[in-house]
């Protein structure tokens, strides 16, 4: 019966954006909404009415419904795993016991922040946050968003193994004076252990006679901490059943808590829970996140658009399109359905992007003029605080003009100087960056990738495709026979001299 609709999908006659406006006088009120601070704006892609039925019932026929109602319950979302996801319970809508569980771990992790600021580790002027993926970007994207010229203590993160890299994440930071955060959910990830050693060398050096003393380690495995050598008052512990890609929420971010204050954490958490009141209680034709995913639908799907570009006009949210790259790729880049079975049809487009004008003047003209339909995605933000407010009106010009320019497109004698039009972008519009907006914006998106993977039949929880590298680089390290390598890479290695 699904693919009959799909069916139905793909054959439906669809008009250009400009027509669409004019057939649908009421298109605003239908594609755009203001909900948190927020406003959407989805009315120049190529949703019409007749679309969104279909996806209506597409969305009945894959049981939204019931799937939206199985993750704030706590049921078994992630099958493969046989887990419930429970970040939203981080932030108070999931079900009672998972609830009152978040809640606790969160008053542990306030306990911590108060004695980090009481003076327990000593003064602490500096935090360096050691994890990779989820167990990062999340917690880096919002003390950058939020903490510039207000940070309580200098921030770094580490992620990749790479030396270089260790080098400029300690050399803002004095020993004698940092906390170092090390984040792993299993605390067994190779390139967070090897970087948590490398920083225990460095407090060595710099004079720390107990460097395992200015370490906590947020973990869902704590005895694995313990074995690292990390004393078990120093472990914040969150649920095994929050994926790392949806951690932000939980003791991961005792970065942001530390930076910010804990206000603002909380703030962040409430933005959220207000996304989680939309997507949960309203109705499939006026939820915001399911609306974005009959688009992000159509477009892989109708248009075989491969790709879908992320664009930031604020350079506060500069590393926004580097964590929506994760959540969407690593939660929706599958190739079977829940009970295993190929899927028939593409699932997550690769994410890209990046900021503002710059973008402009790198992308956009594969963006105009290119052979490949991409469909964009414009973030800003209405109010500034800045000494250059006619910069701001001039970079939210900017951004309100490409996305006319995408649509309207413009006819020439001259065919270089001829841009066809009819490109689709969304607009996301804050009334101001704010943990609270920050929080109800990221959560939306979080239920944008999980709607998506409804109506396609997938599991988004899972991530079985990032081991298998992971695995034979472990088995290369460790010393392993390369007979079962192929002639390119056993060549490659003694190239490098491995």
């Amino acid at each position: 019966m699904a693919d009959t609709l799909w069916e139905k999908i793909e054959a439906e006659p669809l008009g250009k954006l400009g027509e669409l406006f004019r057939s649908e006088p009421d298109r605003l009120s239908l594609l755009t909404q203001d909900l948190a601070g927020i406003y959407f704006d989805w009315s120049k892609t190529h949703l019409d009415r007749k679309l969104i039925r279909n996806f209506l019932e597409l969305a009945k026929r894959r049981d939204f419904e019931a799937a939206r109602e199985a993750l704030f319950a706590g049921a078994v979302v992630n099958p493969t795993e046989g887990r419930s996801a429970t970040h939203v319970a981080e932030r108070g809508t999931g079900s009672p016991d998972d609830v009152d569980l978040a809640t606790s771990r969160r008053s542990r992790m306030r306990a911590l922040v108060d004695a980090i600021e009481a003076g327990a580790f000593g003064d602490v002027t500096g935090v360096l946050h050691i994890g990779i993926g989820g167990s990062l970007l999340g917690p880096k994207l919002v003390v950058d968003s939020l903490g510039r010229g207000v940070s309580r203590v200098r921030t770094s993160f580490l992620s990749n193994i790479d030396p270089y890299a260790f080098e400029e994440a300690v050399e803002a930071l004095d020993p004698a004076t940092t906390l170092v955060a090390v984040v792993s959910k299993t605390f067994t990830t190779a390139e967070t252990l090897a970087n948590m050693e490398a920083a225990l060398d460095w407090l060595r050096r710099g004079g720390i006679s107990d460097p395992h003393g200015r370490v906590v380690a947020i973990t869902a495995s704590p005895e694995n901490a313990v074995k690292a050598g990390i004393d078990e008052t120093r472990i914040l512990q969150f649920a095994e059943s929050v994926g790392g890609r949806y951690s932000l929420w939980s003791s991961v971010s005792l970065v942001v808590a530390l930076a910010l204050g804990w206000s603002a954490f909380e703030e962040l958490l409430e933005g959220a829970a207000e996304m989680d009141r939309h997507f949960r209680y309203t109705a499939p034709e006026e939820n915001v996140p399911l609306l974005a995913a009959f688009a992000d639908v159509l477009y892989t799907h109708r248009f075989h658009a491969q790709t879908r570009a992320t664009f930031a006009y604020d350079e506060r949210l500069r590393l926004l399109p580097f964590y929506l790259q994760q959540l969407e790729t690593e939660s929706n880049g599958k190739s079977v359905t829940l009970d295993g079975a190929p899927v028939t049809g593409p699932t997550a487009p690769v994410i890209w992007g990046g900021t503002g004008t710059d973008a402009q003047h790198a992308v956009f003209q594969l963006l105009h003029q290119g052979t490949e339909l991409i469909p964009v995605e414009f973030l800003g933000v209405t109010e500034e605080d800045t000494i250059l407010p006619e910069h701001h009106r001039q970079l939210l010009l900017n951004m309100f003009a490409q996305a006319a320019a995408l649509m309207q497109g413009r006819t020439s004698d001259n065919p270089h100087q001829s841009y066809p039009g009819d490109r689709p972008s969304a607009t996301i519009l804050l009334n101001r960056l704010d943990a609270r907006t920050l929080g109800a914006l990221i959560a939306f998106y979080e239920h944008r990738t999980f709607a998506e993977a409804v109506l396609l039949g997938i599991n988004p929880f899972d991530q079985y495709g990032v081991e298998l590298g992971k695995a034979i680089a472990r088995s290369l390290s460790e010393g392993e026979d390369k007979a079962d390598l192929d002639p390119s890479t056993r060549a490659l290695m003694k190239k490098a001299e491995l």
